[in-house]
């Protein structure tokens, strides 16, 4: 066997377990969610729908046409990381995975999991800041780098970069919408500032790749792909900007009430 022939049977076995775990995934949601229902109330029917669609979008960056052609083409890249760095950490965020878990666990475990949680580390990692640095920040090495022609030379580079990127696209969109229980909340000022900064770096990258292709990247898709970038970008972030400020809204309508009383 050739190097690319098995380079392509690496890629395939890939696959096959990403697969395997998107099933997985989606079964085990439905089980927790099954077992939370008979202990309370039932599991909202949108927290699934969510939940559901963003494993497919997951999926759909990963394996099948958009992944091999995201091999070949940049566009194709492009929208596989909007599905996956974007739109699905946004889809699952809403799924309130960390709640449900909670809900499912026996008491003794849900609380081992609310101390880690509420954990130093977790204060850190879970902190905007961090969040948006390790999102925004890996974008920019991945794409201003030679990490972009290594990552399509190498399986391991490969899978990794792909897990950074869904990592920190689901952390920094899970600490600016706090969906799930969230020990170390930032006020609505300290995140407002951080989504600002944090668009404006996205917005940034998606310019600097429209002038300056990735290694190994034409001119003509660096341009396409950094439109898709910017615009695709855009609309995910006019939905979580919409969230945002109906949560900043919804908190503080009880001191708008105290304010016309008095």
């Amino acid at each position: 066997m050739n190097h690319e022939s098995f380079h392509h049977e690496a890629r395939n076995f890939v696959e096959l377990g990403l697969a395997m775990l998107v099933i997985v995934a989606l079964v085990l949601y439905v089980y927790a969610a099954v077992v939370s229902g008979r202990r309370s109330k039932p599991w909202p029917f949108y927290r699934y729908v969510c939940w559901f669609i963003g494993v497919g979008s997951v999926a759909a960056a990963l394996i099948g046409p958009l992944a091999h052609q995201s091999l070949m083409d940049f566009t194709a890249h492009m929208a596989g990381h909007l599905l996956l760095g974007m739109l699905a950490p946004l889809l699952l965020a809403f799924a309130a995975p960390m709640t449900l878990l909670l809900k499912a666990l026996p008491v003794t475990r849900s609380r081992k999991l609310s101390h880690v949680l509420k954990s130093w580390p977790l204060t850190i990692l879970t902190n905007p800041l961090t969040t948006a640095f390790l999102n925004i920040g890996g974008l920019w090495i991945l794409y201003a780098t030679d990490l972009f022609r290594l990552m399509h030379q190498s399986l391991i580079i490969h899978l990794l970069m792909h897990v950074h990127v869904f990592l920190a696209g689901y952390l920094s969109t899970a600490s600016m919408i706090y969906v799930d229980p969230a020990p170390h909340r930032k006020s609505f000022l300290y995140r407002a500032a951080v989504l600002v900064l944090a668009l404006a770096g996205h917005g940034m990258l998606s310019k600097y790749i429209y002038g300056h292709p990735p290694a190994g990247v034409s001119g003509i898709q660096a341009e396409q792909g950094g439109k898709l970038m910017y615009y695709g970008g855009d609309a995910i972030d006019v939905v979580l900007i919409f969230i945002f400020c109906l949560q900043w809204f919804k908190a503080a309508r009880p001191r708008m009430r105290v304010a016309a009383k008095a």
